[in-house]
């Protein structure tokens, strides 16, 4: 049996339940707004964590799952008894963890994300590039930082989303503010944007084409934005995999930027992507990929998976870099 843990109102878990339906499977859904009227029973022995799941009036043995998507998101403001809700959500993602079925994603795999140089050097450790990063809350390290490399972006060190922006004039003049909270700062990286879905050990790709320096808010910039479904070079989708697989992400997200060498640097991995965005402008299936995923119940193992370019082990270093007692990270 299939689980699927979030709300219907989100387009991706929706998507998932309609590939779902298409294919006749068993699944049970467990609607984060109904959380105060549900229930779950966990009990830890011998054999491990065995319990019941109650959904919609209905028990579900957990033995009897066999793969979750979860992707859980606020809990809905008009619950009657959102304390209970929080406790059997708390207590779900706990299961999640320790579960032996198959999680898309569990939630400890998701904590790589709340630290962008952490991430960073994950990424790395996958054989990508990743651009050359500052993360200071000295103002005098981050003018330095610009200095040398012309160009440079900003965003958050956390997992909360933010604005890509380019540091200019204007945006400098509250550089003093950086002693309050730490920034991340990265030399731009000229080129086009490529988003991949690693869905297992399958990768969709597209290419983006779109104006200013974040392509998720073009539009509110009075930009367009472009889609191309794309092949990977071979090399370049078995970084994509082994990456996700060393962050435990049998779905993921992940933002590459292909330079005028042909190149391929990663700037960031997404570990819950809304992917139906991308899928409604390319036409890619990420969503029936994500369907057969869970319907097989079954990953790879979790090993690296080796690049095959020549320049693998230029690659493997990444580019990190420690700059005034900064510490080394990337990402976007």
């Amino acid at each position: 049996m299939i689980l699927i843990f979030g709300r219907l109102d989100d387009p991706p878990l929706s998507s998932a339940v309609d590939a779902l339906q298409e294919r006749g499977a068993e699944y049970v859904i467990l609607e984060q707004s109904a959380l105060d009227t549900e229930d779950v029973f966990l009990e830890v022995n011998s054999s491990g964590i065995e319990g019941v799941l109650v959904a919609a009036g209905q028990e579900h043995p957990l033995s009897s799952v066999h793969s979750i998507y979860a992707r859980p998101l606020e809990l809905p403001s008009r619950l009657t008894d959102m304390a209970r809700a929080q406790a059997l959500q708390n207590h779900l993602l706990e299961w999640l963890d320790v579960s032996q079925a198959l999680v898309v994603n569990r939630p400890r795999a998701m904590r790589s994300n709340a630290s962008k140089p952490l991430q960073i050097q994950l990424i790395g450790d996958a054989g990508f590039l990743v651009p050359e990063t500052l993360v200071t809350s000295d103002a005098a390290e981050a003018r330095a930082f610009w200095r040398e490399h012309g160009r440079v972006i900003y965003k958050s060190i956390s997992g909360v989303r933010s604005i890509v922006q380019e540091l200019d004039e204007r945006a400098a003049e509250r550089l003093a503010r950086l002693s309050a909270l730490p920034v991340q700062f990265q030399a731009f990286v000229p080129g086009i944007d490529v988003r991949v879905h690693v869905v297992g050990d399958r990768t969709f790709a597209a290419e983006i084409s779109a104006a200013g320096i974040d392509y998720r808010y073009s539009s509110r910039q009075g930009g367009s934005v472009a889609m191309t479904a794309i092949e990977l070079p071979l090399h370049v989708a078995a970084r994509c995999v082994n990456v996700s697989r060393l962050m435990e992400l049998p779905l993921s997200g992940i933002d590459l930027r292909r330079r005028r060498d042909g190149e391929y640097v990663c700037l960031e991995v997404n570990p819950m992507p809304a992917y139906v965005y991308f899928e409604g402008q390319t036409g890619l299936p990420i969503g029936e990929a994500l369907a057969e995923l869970l319907l097989n119940g079954v990953t790879a193992p979790h090993e690296a998976i080796h690049a095959t370019s020549d320049r693998e082990s230029d690659l493997a270093g990444g580019n990190h870099r420690v700059a005034g007692g900064a510490t080394p990270a990337g990402g976007r």
